[in-house]
């Protein structure tokens, strides 16, 4: 499973995001987007939104922290 978090230091969505991953033991890659140009370009190319959390489970993404949606793809 490939999983890409598209983050910023300043959120408390993406803090959430990445602890809740981190509690279920799956690994995921993290992306600063505040500190990191092109990785906030790739995910705004994926995900058209410059907000964050954005997740990339296996190419499927995931505005904001959609838990349900997290459980569904990690199961």
């Amino acid at each position: 499973m490939n999983i890409t978090v598209y983050s910023t230091d300043t959120c408390p969505w993406c803090k959430k995001a990445k602890d809740y991953l981190s509690g279920k033991g799956v690994e995921f890659r993290e992306v600063n987007v505040g500190v990191d140009r092109n990785g906030a370009m790739e995910m705004v190319k994926k995900s058209g939104q410059q907000g964050v959390p954005v997740l990339d489970i296996d190419g499927h993404i995931i505005i904001g922290f959609d838990q349900a949606r997290i459980d569904s793809l990690i199961s």
